[in-house]
This record gives C-alpha cells, structure tokens and sequence, in this order.
C-alpha cells in the first residue's frame, strides 16, 4: 500500500504530525511519500492541481483545506481535519483578515475538500464536533493524534527537586494568544520566589518573554532537547484557549510530567483532573497559580500524577494505535473497489 502526504509546510504541530504518521504507517508495511509544499500555496491550493501523485499511490492523506486540490483519478483520499478554524471560540483568536479569508476562502475550500473525498476524520472529539457544527452533512470519524512513546519517557533519573531548588515549570508552543502565552507571565509573577517557567517557541523563533523575572527562554530546541526539558519539568503548563489535540501535551505525559491546562476545547479528552494532571477553567489564572501550588507541596500526588500520565500516554496516544486506525481506515476504502 503506497500513502502519498502532501502538506503545507506552516510551522506547526501539523508538519510534526505528517511525519509521524508517515513513521507509524511504514511499521505496517506501508510505504510513504510526504510533499512538504510552501506555505504561500495555502492561499492558492487550486494550483497544487499540477503537483504529479507519486506514481502508484493508493491513498492520499491531505489536510482539509487542501483536499480537492490534491484529489487524483483513481486514488482514494483522506482528509484531515486538525483544528476547525469555523468554531466560534476561534474568534477572539484572528485578526479581521483572517477572519475573511477564514469565512469565505477556507469555507469554500474545505466544502469542496469534504464532497471530493472518500473520508473525513478529526484528530479529536471536540474537533469532529465543530465540523459538525460547521458542515452538518458531513461524516466525520476520530482518530485521535499518537506520538512515539519509546523515545518520549521518562528518564531513568527522573529528577527529585530538592526542596531548595526551584520548582519548574515548562511551556513549548508558540507565544500566541489562544495558546495562553499571555498567561504565563501573570502565573509567574503571581508565585513568585521558589518558582522558574522555562519556555521555548515552539516551531517559530519569536521571544517575547525574555525580560520578565522567573521566565527563561530555550529558543528552538530539537527533538532530542525537548525531550529532555519534558524529562527535567516538574510541571508541563499549558494555559491554551483552543486546541485541535496537542501532540506537545502527549509528549509531556509520555514523558511522565504532569500536565496543569485549561479545561479548554479536547484538553479534557487527554488530562483526567487529579489523576494525570490537572484542568482550570479558562483565562483563571488564579486557578492555575491555586493548582500549581497544591501539587508542589504534595510531591506524592505530583509524583502519582506522572506516573498516571506516562500510563494514559502509552494507552490512548501510541503512535501504533494511531497508525494501526489510519491503515485499517485505508483497507476498508481500498477494499471498497
């Protein structure tokens, strides 16, 4: 079976997610051919028309603003939706351009994508459930995003602060607003002494915290970095408004690091709230602040909460169970011919 994974190259957990999935779909005998393609074609899709189908491609697995502009004759097509920009928590989130190019091109992009193709699936529930609500006609399935659990662990020597060592905090995603980035500096503030949040960009190099007390900057780690910030962190904070389902949040719990979110968008579908971490309500920063110190002077139920994460990170989100979905997925259309 030969799965051809075009994508536009946009600096976000979507290139990460092509790849990943191009891994967990070669273990089952597939083989895979990712196209990265620039991100200024996402305001042109129609002329990725001529961008030629790996020859014998049985599949092709493509994002939903791009689908019909990557439909071939004779090969079966996927489309994947990884954050619907049409749910109206979205809206506080995009400046007035966005919104119309969101309102009227990507709209008609992705009802073209949706008829043209033999499947639609959402990366999570509250995901399928904004297409849905957007495109009622449309049938959507879920399978849920999965990272490489083996290289994503916790380490062997697993840090145990000290109690006059600063108690960590990690943010990796990039700085915007329906990430929560605004939060973070408020949180810190508010703890104060005996607290450090060290934060990296994410995909981009934007670094807008590097004055503020308590706030370190890590830059653009590799893969390898970032493992070893999860690893090192007390606490993964993640103060985010709207998510489709972040792979960094999976990394952090494979990595058996407590996660402290917002109860916010599919956030609920990873984190179980005083088992594997811990949910406040959106935008409540004295929330956060309230659970960030509970946890830091019960070190037993922080260290009972990774251990709880690792194990729901290897359950639900293995990048096997993703590829194993997907190519069962792709088996049943090809089997349709």
């Amino acid at each position: 079976m030969k799965i051809w994974l075009p994508y536009i190259r946009g600096g976000s957990g979507t290139d990460v997610f092509t790849e990943i999935l191009a891994s967990a779909l070669s273990d089952f005998g597939c083989q895979t051919v990712t196209s990265p393609v620039d991100r200024r074609w996402q305001f042109f899709p129609w002329g990725k028309r001529y961008l030629a189908a790996p020859l014998g491609t049985d599949i092709a697995l493509v994002n939903s603003w791009n689908g019909f502009a990557f439909r071939r004759p004779g090969i079966k097509q996927v489309v994947v939706e990884h954050l619907c920009v049409h749910d109206p928590a979205m809206r506080p989130y995009r400046n007035l351009a966005q919104t119309i190019f969101h309102n009227t091109a990507v709209r008609h992009f992705e009802r073209k994508s949706f008829v043209a193709t033999d499947a639609v699936v959402a990366v999570s529930e509250y995901t399928a459930r904004a297409v849905k609500r957007a495109f009622p006609a449309v049938d959507v399935q879920v399978i849920h995003n999965g990272i490489d659990t083996n290289f994503f662990c916790p380490s062997n020597e697993k840090n145990n602060f000290l109690e006059n060592q600063p108690f960590r905090l990690l943010f990796v995603g990039n700085a915007t607003t329906r990430k929560g980035a605004d939060l973070l500096p408020r949180v810190i503030r508010k703890l104060g002494p005996g607290y450090e949040l060290r934060y990296t960009s994410g995909l981009r190099a934007d670094d807008p915290f590097k004055d503020v007390p308590g706030m370190f900057p890590l830059g653009c780690l590799a893969r390898e970095q970032v493992r070893q910030e999860l690893r090192n962190a007390d606490i993964f904070f993640f103060p985010t408004r709207l998510e489709g389902l972040p792979l960094v949040v999976m990394e952090a719990m494979s990595c058996g690091t407590p996660v402290i979110s917002s109860d916010a968008a599919s956030l609920p579908e990873m984190i179980c709230d005083g088992v594997n971490g811990r949910l406040c309500p959106v935008d409540d920063f004295e929330a956060m602040v309230t659970a960030i110190r509970s946890v830091n002077d019960d070190r037993e139920m922080l260290a009972q909460m990774g251990r709880g994460a690792r194990q729901a990170a290897v359950r639900n989100f293995n990048i096997s169970r993703m590829g194993e979905s997907y190519f069962r997925l792709f088996e049943s259309l090809l089997s349709e011919n």
